[in-house]
C-alpha cells in the first residue's frame, strides 16, 4: 500500500504564496504520473496540476496557469506544489495523488488516480 502524506498547508493572505510538499515514506513512486487535485466545501474533487513520470512535461487547470507550479523530486519521492498569487476561490482541501506506475499519461479525473493522501488545509483570506 502506499502512502501519500501532504504538508505546507494554513492561513495566507490573497496575493500570498505557499508552497505543498507530498512525500511517500519508503518509496520514491519514480515510475508514476503524479497530481495535485482540490475540493472547496460543496464541490467536486477538481484538478489542479499534473507531472509526468521524469518531471519533463506538466499539465494546469486554467484556475490556476501562470500562478502553481508543479515540481517533483524522484530522489526523495516528493511531489512539490508552488502557489503564487493566491486567491480567496483557492480555498480548498489539497490532495496529492499517484497512478499506477504503469501509466505515463497526466489525467484531469480523479478516477484515475489510485494513491491518495488525506489531504491538506488551504484558506486564503481577502
Amino acid at each position: 500500500q502506499v502512502q501519500l502524506v501532504e504538508s505546507g498547508g494554513g492561513l495566507v493572505q490573497a496575493g500570498g504564496s505557499l508552497t505543498l510538499a507530498c512525500a511517500a515514506p519508503g518509496r520514491t513512486l519514480v515510475g508514476s504520473v503524479r497530481a495535485w487535485f482540490r475540493q472547496a466545501p460543496g464541490k467536486e474533487r477538481e484538478f489542479v496540476a499534473g507531472i509526468n513520470r521524469p518531471g519533463s512535461d506538466t499539465s494546469y487547470a486554467d484556475s490556476v496557469k501562470g500562478r502553481f507550479t508543479i515540481s517533483r523530486d524522484n530522489a526523495k519521492g516528493t511531489l512539490y506544489l508552488q502557489m503564487n498569487g493566491l486567491k480567496p476561490e483557492d480555498t480548498a482541501v489539497y490532495l496529492c495523488a499517484a497512478r499506477r506506475e504503469e501509466l505515463s499519461h497526466i489525467k484531469w479525473s480523479p478516477t484515475d488516480y489510485v494513491y491518495w493522501g488525506q489531504g491538506t488545509h488551504i484558506t486564503v483570506s481577502s
